[in-house]
């Protein structure tokens, strides 16, 4: 079984169809701060580096 860095099947599947929709029907290109597909990049970043120092801890 692959690593998913602690991401449930769910939460990467929602997560894409999220970013897809706003890639396609979304905002126009904002600024870095206020984009939301960037927002949903840093936020499953953050939950992804969580998950590491989790697992670093023991």
């Amino acid at each position: 079984m692959r690593n998913r860095d602690g991401l449930t099947l769910g939460y990467r599947v929602l997560w894409r169809l999220n970013w897809l929709l706003l890639h396609v029907a979304g905002p126009a290109e904002q600024s870095e701060d206020r984009d939301p597909r960037r927002r949903l990049e840093r936020e499953r970043a953050e939950r992804v580096a969580r998950y590491r120092a989790e697992q670093a801890e023991g």
